[in-house]
């Protein structure tokens, strides 16, 4: 039985880097909503609540029975969870004067906890939080101390129960991996056993279990995560697995015909299935962001379900979701950052039942998996690609012309990256996390070729180094590239006569345009 380490998600936006942090001690864990906790899961070693925007005096604060886990299964509360901890047990959590946000240092630490075990008096942490714990629990006691905080940690006497009020997932935190490691492998006795052989190993046998001789499909889009999902599939049920590739006309240049390839040698049953023309009917005239992701995902939804009902057997529909997708199309406080293919209903007129494999991990790990199942390099190390394709990268509404232009300047831009050697011997493409080109295709701009005015488009270059999607900084690539692909793309690409590069981190700015 697989060990496990539930994250109660009170809504806030380090939830995941909580994940991360207990991901990379080997140890696996579930991130769920505050109040789904599970009970009857015998494979939980511990618990960890998360922080919340609310305070805990909000009247639509997040709230959760302690005493489903609490005395049970080691539990640790960070920000938000130790004051929802503190206040439910008899403590006071009171407003501040001002907002203690920012670096603290921890001027006293209780060296004989187990939680700070390793941890020195003086280590930096990181604060973000409007209300103050001003007293605790009586069966509890202080463990940490700030200048201003004088709980800043505290521990139960009674059951295994931690608190903190700062966040130890957040790399501020000096001490936080420390700390992190002192409870989920110490304190919950985690065997460190979760790898990316351990979770092909685990999700084949799931998937066998789950799905038995149910013929699946799966919508292929030749990324990493659909990719991966399709072999792992495979070695579960085999030829029982159909793949779908829709084109919509709005991929990269020459990219249906190069996935279609390179499925051939990894043994999948992919039905390819050319519907662009559909796709832009439909968008014609479309320029808001929101409604082009709907549209596109309608329209595969509909190209799809008409392939699907070919195959009249099937049960299942796959897809590869990932963690960051799910986070970023709907919050625990219900707001959509934006709409993601793979995340929502199905249609009812597909009687499929949904299966995810990967919906737990983030593109790192998929990759890890994907190197553990054998995959080729160049597909794995593929940069992420939004399921709308350039659609989301076209600032206006959608033409084959514009797709044209867009198409060749991306394809010059990605293609000097493979080509493009760093300094350490590594490949410019493999330094970068996603890049793609933005056509600014409602803008034009004055320029000058062969002593004639030209009144032609901008290109925005996008290149963001990352680990997971989820806070992402901009590329600092070479000037001597950036000149070369700039030159190659103003001579090159008709149409456009300016490029631009992206500066923008996210947060604020999102990794896509739109």
């Amino acid at each position: 039985m697989q060990q496990k380490i539930i994250i109660l998600d009170f809504g806030s936006q380090t939830t995941q880097l909580i994940g991360r942090r207990v991901r990379e001690l080997d140890t696996f864990c579930e991130i769920l909503p505050y109040n789904k906790f599970p009970t009857d899961d015998p494979s939980v070693i511990g618990v960890i609540l998360s922080g919340s925007p609310f305070s805990v005096h909000d009247p639509d604060a997040f709230k959760v029975d302690l005493s489903q886990f609490v005395g049970r299964v080691p539990v640790l509360g960070i920000c938000y969870g130790a004051q929802y901890i503190a206040n439910s047990g008899g403590g006071k959590v009171e407003k501040t004067n001002s907002r203690e946000y920012g670096r603290a240092h921890l001027i006293y630490i209780d060296n004989t906890n187990p939680l700070f075990k390793g941890v020195e008096t003086g280590a930096q942490v990181w604060m973000s939080h409007g209300d103050t714990i001003t007293a605790i629990p009586d069966h509890c006691h202080a463990i940490a101390s700030t200048a201003d905080v004088e709980f800043a940690a505290y521990a139960s006497d009674t059951v295994p129960l931690w608190a903190v009020q700062f966040h130890p997932e957040v790399m501020h935190t000096l001490p936080g991996m420390q700390l992190l490691r002192n409870f989920v492998v110490d304190i919950c006795g985690s065997s460190q056993q979760w790898s990316a052989a351990s979770f092909v190993e685990t999700t084949v046998s799931q998937l066998k279990q789950q799905l038995g001789q149910d013929r699946v499909i799966l919508g292929l889009s030749g990324g990493v995560d659909s990719s991966v999902c399709a072999v792992l599939l495979n070695r579960a049920i085999g030829d029982r697995l159909t793949c779908i590739f829709v084109d919509h006309g709005m991929l990269r240049k020459d990219e249906f015909r190069k996935v279609m390839e390179a499925y051939q040698g990894l043994g999948l049953n992919v039905v390819g299935v050319d519907a662009s023309e559909k796709f832009f009917a439909d968008l014609a005239g479309v320029t808001e962001p929101e409604q082009k992701r709907k549209i596109i995902g309608r329209d595969f939804i509909e190209v799809f379900n008409a392939e699907a009902a070919k195959i009249t057997d099937a049960r299942w529909l796959a897809q590869g979701t990932i963690y960051p997708d799910r986070i970023e199309s709907l919050n625990i406080t219900g707001k959509v950052i934006k709409s993601h293919h793979n995340v929502g209903g199905l249609p009812e007129e597909m009687h499929l039942q949904l299966c995810e494999p990967l919906k737990w991990l983030f593109k790192d790990e998929v990759r890890r998996v994907g190197h553990e199942l054998g995959m080729p390099e160049r597909l794995i190390k593929r940069h992420p690609f939004p399921g709308p394709g350039l659609a989301v990268r076209i600032l206006g509404d959608i033409t084959r012309e514009r797709v044209r232009v867009l198409q060749e300047a991306d394809d010059i831009y990605i293609e000097a990256m493979f080509n493009y050697t760093c300094e350490d011997g590594q490949l410019l493409y493999d330094k970068v996390w996603q890049a793609g080109a933005i056509l600014l295709a409602d803008v034009r701009s004055v320029g000058v070729m062969g002593d004639e005015r030209t009144y032609e488009h901008p290109v925005a270059l996008r290149a963001v180094t990352s680990t997971d999607a989820m806070t992402a900084d901009w590329a600092h690539l070479p000037y001597d590239f950036l000149a070369r692909v700039s030159n190659d793309i103003i001579n090159k690409v008709k149409g456009v006569n300016r490029v631009c590069y992206d500066i923008s981190s996210k947060p604020p700015a999102t990794i896509e345009w739109e």
